[in-house]
């Protein structure tokens, strides 16, 4: 069965430009086919500083230019493979970007947008951020994809905070029709011919929530979830885990695993319900020293340098929804393959290490469910309801934001600090020479 051949990235970036060359040089190393995947979808979060990150635009874009760099960098490995950045949107300082080979952007026919802020009186600090779109190939029906970043309250004794955090995400999260893409003015976008006010649908049409009975979900970010409530103390940073190939070991990175908050929550579906995570095979994700960052470009791996004050955790995460049980029972043979899920290397610009997962999934729509459908499944029963005063709370904490984000770029900043300062010597400058005039 012909299939859609998808690759997602989650990089925490620190608040750092990246390296190019050297996240370049890593960032297809969990994809396993010779062939350029359909669809990259890279997750971002603390992508720039706040006041950047908050007040967007050309402040943001060089953080954005490099990430672009990095596709181009890795996209040579495939030979003449050529990436399009079809959509790229942050909501405060998490950021998702979407790719396709050239030659295939005509394949995507729509694209919608969401995002949702969780930190801070409902700022972007930390939140979510996602796109909705339609894979075609040539001959066969739309398949819809939606994609979500996410990053979730940090801390080890958090983790009911991080729970509220994917709750409000469910809440908030209406995707609305994207005008700012780089598809061909050809393609169609949701509601642009039909609805030009462009109104979302409601709880009472829940197609336009997070979950919808008819598109594929992943769900990608610094998920935040711990191995621990409680801070380390310095006995038990000598049972950190470290390189080992013997699972008896006591520093192996199995026996921490076990402590995984994220998996107990899925296991008792108290967060991200419904969605299912590939077996985790790799070593904690966060938080390496500084020591670490260092030496990451030149490291050979023979010991891993954890910071000494926080759990090493599975923090960087990538989730996804299976199909429904409608779609199987009509076709037992049809499933998402994972093909592999993998930590990439330490990067000097952050303590987290980037996540990837190689996927195939199948060419072929989710057909909506017969009337006797089970109504167990997320897609038809979410598990919190669209707040309806999400619109609203969006623009109040998007004002938050822009007066934020001016405040930090202001007194953060050496362009914001230079710009107050000459303001100033402008503004006592000026009330001289007026004064000056008067006397006269």
């Amino acid at each position: 069965m012909a299939s859609i051949e998808t690759y997602v990235v989650t990089f925490n970036c620190g608040r750092e430009l990246v390296k190019p060359k050297v996240f370049g040089q890593h960032l297809f190393d969990a994809w396993t086919s010779t062939e350029a995947p359909n669809i990259l979808i890279i997750s971002l979060q603390e992508v720039a500083p706040i006041g950047y990150a908050f007040l967007g635009g050309s402040y943001l874009a060089p953080y954005m230019d490099r990430i672009r760099d990095t596709v181009n960098i890795a996209a040579a490995s495939f030979g003449d493979a050529s990436y399009v950045n079809i959509l790229t949107r942050n909501l405060g300082m998490t950021a998702i970007m979407a790719f396709v080979p050239q030659d295939q952007v005509r394949q995507i026919n729509r694209i919608e947008t969401a995002g949702v802020g969780v930190g801070m009186h409902e700022m972007g600090n930390k939140g979510a951020v996602a796109l909705r779109f339609g894979y075609a190939s040539r001959d066969e029906e739309e398949v819809e994809l939606s994609f979500v970043a996410a990053h979730l309250a940090p801390m080890e004794d958090a983790l009911e905070r991080r729970n509220d955090d994917w709750k409000n995400i469910v809440r908030g999260m209406v995707f609305t029709p994207s005008q700012e893409t780089a598809l061909p003015k050809s393609s169609k976008s949701l509601g642009s011919a039909a609805d030009e006010s462009h109104t979302p649908l409601l709880p009472e049409q829940p197609m336009s929530g997070l979950f919808t009975p008819t598109s594929h979900l992943i769900f990608a970010g610094d998920l935040n979830y711990r191995t621990s409530r409680i801070k380390p103390s310095p006995a038990d940073y000598q049972v950190f885990p470290q390189p080992t190939e013997e699972s008896s070991d006591a520093r192996h990175y199995s026996k921490l695993l076990k402590e995984d908050q994220l998996s107990r929550e899925l296991r008792a579906q108290k967060a991200c319900h419904g969605l299912q995570e590939a077996a985790v095979d790799f070593p904690p994700t966060y938080k390496y020293s500084d020591k670490a960052r260092a030496v990451a470009e030149a490291d050979s791996g023979a010991r891993w340098d954890w910071a000494s004050h926080r759990w090493p955790s599975w923090c960087d995460r990538i989730l996804y929804l299976p199909l429904p049980s409608w779609m199987t029972e009509r076709n037992p043979s049809i499933a998402i393959k994972i093909n592999k899920y993998t930590a990439l290397p330490l990067m000097a610009t952050s303590d987290h290490r980037p996540v990837a997962l190689s996927l195939s999934i199948p060419l072929r729509p989710i057909a909506p469910p017969d009337r006797d459908a089970s109504g167990d499944d997320v897609r038809l029963s979410p598990p919190f309801g669209i707040d309806p005063d999400w619109r609203q709370k969006r623009a109040r904490a998007r004002r938050r934001e822009l007066a934020v984000g001016i405040a930090a770029f202001l007194g953060l900043t050496w362009e914001g600090r230079l710009a107050l300062l000459t303001t100033i010597v402008g503004a006592v400058g000026g009330w001289w020479v007026i004064s000056a005039i008067f006397q006269t």
